[in-house]
């Protein structure tokens, strides 16, 4: 079975290098939002409130069957002309991870509450998560923007590059349209609850490996920088299943241990409020200088993953040089 992790760390260096260029998304746009607009037209078509409950289920499996079949079907195509080039399909795979917008939307909402304030510090914060802002108050928002860098992680970065380590560019596409997908049907709604499901239970499912690996990768990060590894360590096992997601809780708890911090906590959704368990045995008080040194411990954690990718490349590589020249031999 071929694997592509040097695909994996093209794409992972050049986007943390550059992100998505502005003129390319000034004449062509993200390829999000194609399939935003694919996700949204078959929504409009196949999700009727007429339709019972099951047959909405069914629609929103089929719904999710396209929107995935359609983009992986494309990115096989570009792959296999391509003939698989790391370099090419790196640089295209690039568009479905999201490094550097993570790091400038979340350094932002330090930077409004450092220089502007507790009401521009909302309205940033407000642009990365879901939840009501307009009563938190700065600890709050901290940790609110904080919860979010540590899920993002493992969402946005790990698990894109997981997904192209293992399957090259369609790997990329196939995890990037069913986490689009699930992003906006898989919620727990009237509207949504039955449509999405499948699109939330498989982005669940493939989210899986990569967010125990970011939590990994956040620990390593922690031993590399000086941090409390040993207190993450021990905050993922005790704290991670508790989280409402199967998933974000691992990279949340690694985040919140690492750095001496309790995260999580009561929040409102649309008015209502949700009694979400604390992560974390540390101060709930969380500064703009705490989110400055979560972002210090992401960069770290994104640099430890581009370095395994590239180590496994050579290793790769080594290995199949040395195979190939003991065939030769024998």
């Amino acid at each position: 079975m071929p694997f592509f992790p040097l695909t994996a760390f093209v794409a992972t260096l050049t986007e943390g290098l550059f992100g998505y260029p502005k003129r390319l998304y000034s004449a062509i746009r993200h390829p999000v939002m194609w399939q935003g607009a694919l996700i949204s037209m078959l929504e409009r078509r196949l999700n009727r409130p007429t339709f019972s409950r099951r047959k909405r289920i069914a629609t929103g499996a089929l719904a999710t069957g396209i929107l995935t079949e359609v983009p992986v079907g494309l990115a096989t195509l570009v792959a296999r002309s391509l003939r698989h080039s790391p370099i090419a399909c790196g640089l295209l795979a690039s568009s479905c991870l999201a490094q550097r917008s993570l790091h400038e939307h979340v350094e932002a909402v330090a930077q409004a509450l450092e220089d502007r304030g507790l009401s521009e510090g909302r309205q940033a914060v407000s642009m990365i998560v879901g939840r009501d802002t307009s009563a938190l108050d700065e600890a709050a928002i901290c940790r609110a923007t904080i919860e979010t860098l540590a899920e993002n992680f493992s969402d946005g970065i790990v698990a894109p590059a997981f997904w192209c380590a293992l399957g090259g560019l369609p790997g990329a596409v196939f995890y990037k349209a069913v986490n689009t997908a699930d992003s906006m049907i898989g919620h727990r709604n009237e509207r949504y609850e039955a449509f999405g499901k499948t699109a939330a239970r498989l982005d669940d499912l493939i989210n899986l490996p990569a967010s125990r690996l970011s939590a990994f990768w956040i620990i390593a990060a922690a031993f590399f920088t000086g941090q409390d590894w040993k207190t993450a360590f021990r905050t993922i096992r005790r704290d991670a299943r508790h989280h409402r997601s199967p998933n974000a809780g691992w990279p949340e708890a690694a985040m919140a241990g690492a750095l001496g911090l309790s995260i999580g906590g009561p929040r409102l959704y649309n008015g209502t409020l949700a009694n979400v368990r604390w992560i974390g045995e540390g101060r709930q008080e969380a500064t703009p200088a705490d989110i400055r040194r979560a972002l210090e411990l992401y960069r770290a954690a994104c640099v430890v993953q581009s370095g395994a990718l590239l180590a496994l490349s050579f290793h790769l590589h080594w290995h199949r040089k040395n195979k190939s020249l003991n065939q030769k031999l024998h």
